[in-house]
C-alpha cells in the first residue's frame, strides 16, 4: 500500500482510460457499474490521459480495431496515440463532476513543460487523489527526452502542484534514472504499455497498416505479453528503492502475489478491462476478503 502526502492510500488501481474519462466507466461498462460488477470506488481510478489541446491520435469510434487489437493469451496492442477532446474539455465535462466521496480519481496528463505546468496548476482546483504525469505514452515519440529532461518536467509540475504527483514511465525509457531523479519530488511510479519491437522484435505488428500510414513504431503491448517485461522493471524500481512502485498487467488473482513478493507497493488493472472489465472487481473483492481472515 502506498499512502499519499494528502492521506490517500493506493493499494488497487485502474489504469489510465480503462474506466474512460472520468473513472465512471465506458457506455458499454456503465450496465456493469450500476450492477455493482465493476466497483471503481474500491480503486484509485486513473482517467484516460488528456493533452492540453485536443489530440485526433488514431482512435475512431466506428472502427477501434484500426488500432487495437487482441494477441493470443490474453494480452492487447493498441496504437491509440492519446486520442482525447483537450484540456479545456476536461475541466468543462469532466472535473466538476467529480465526487471524491465516491470515487479517487486520478487525472492523468501529457505534453511539455509548459503545457504540464499550465493543466496542473489549472488542476489545483479540482478534488484529485493525485496526478498522473505521463511520460513514456508508447505512440509518441520520445527519443529527444533523457531522464534529465523528464525529470525536470515532473519537478516543474510538482512544484505548482497541490495535489500528489504519480509519474507514469516505461520499461523502453531509462526509467531507473528517471526514478532516481524523482526521489523526494514525485510520490509513486507506475509502468506504461510496452513498445511492440521491444517484446516481438522479429515479428510483423497486427497494426502495421496503421503504422505505415501514421509513422512510429507497431503499438504499445499491454496485459500477459507485457508481464514479463513490466514486472522486471517493478522489480528493479522496488529493489533500487527510489519511489514506491504500482505494477502493471495483473489478469488473474494469482498475479497479486507474484508482483508483491517482487517488492510492488500496489497494483494496476488495466487490460484485463477490455474483455473482462469485471474480473478486477471479483479479483480485489476476493483479495480483501482474504486480507480479513
Amino acid at each position: 500500500m502506498i499512502t499519499l502526502s494528502n492521506g490517500h492510500t493506493i493499494e488497487y488501481v485502474v489504469a489510465s482510460g480503462a474506466l474512460g474519462f472520468d473513472g465512471r466507466g465506458w457506455p458499454w461498462e456503465r450496465p456493469l457499474v450500476w450492477a455493482g460488477l465493476i466497483r471503481p470506488e474500491l480503486f484509485t481510478v486513473v482517467g484516460k490521459t488528456v493533452t492540453l489541446d485536443p489530440h485526433p491520435g488514431n482512435l475512431r469510434w466506428w472502427k477501434p480495431w484500426e488500432c487495437i487489437r487482441p494477441l493470443p493469451g490474453g494480452g492487447w496492442v493498441n496504437k491509440v496515440g492519446l486520442t482525447n477532446p483537450g484540456f479545456d474539455w476536461w475541466c468543462r465535462k469532466i472535473g466538476p463532476r467529480i465526487n471524491r466521496k465516491k470515487i479517487n480519481f486520478v487525472c492523468s496528463i501529457h505534453g511539455n513543460r509548459k503545457e504540464l505546468v499550465e493543466m496542473t496548476k489549472r488542476l489545483n482546483g479540482f478534488k484529485l487523489a493525485a496526478i498522473e504525469v505521463d511520460v513514456s505514452c508508447p505512440n509518441i515519440r520520445h527519443e529527444d527526452e533523457t531522464a534529465k529532461t523528464i525529470v525536470g518536467d515532473v519537478n516543474a509540475v510538482c512544484w505548482v502542484s497541490r495535489h500528489p504527483v504519480i509519474v507514469k514511465v516505461s520499461v523502453d525509457q531509462d526509467y531507473l534514472a528517471v526514478t532516481r531523479g524523482l526521489e523526494g519530488i514525485a510520490e509513486a511510479i507506475d509502468l506504461n504499455a510496452v513498445l511492440w519491437e521491444t517484446i516481438f522484435p522479429d515479428v510483423k505488428s497486427p497494426l502495421s497498416k496503421l503504422q505505415a500510414r501514421v509513422g512510429g513504431g507497431g503499438g504499445g503491448v499491454s496485459g500477459r505479453p507485457a508481464q514479463k517485461h513490466n514486472w522486471a522493471a517493478a522489480k528493479a524500481l522496488a529493489e533500487q528503492g527510489s519511489l514506491p512502485v504500482i505494477a502493471p498487467s495483473i489478469m488473474e488473482f494469482a498475479d497479486l502475489a507474484r508482483v508483491r513478493a517482487q517488492g510492488a507497493s500496489a497494483v494496476s488493472f488495466g487490460a484485463i478491462h477490455l474483455l473482462t472489465p469485471w474480473k478486477p472487481t471479483s479479483i480485489v473483492r476476493k483479495d480483501m476478503q482474504n486480507a480479513k481472515r
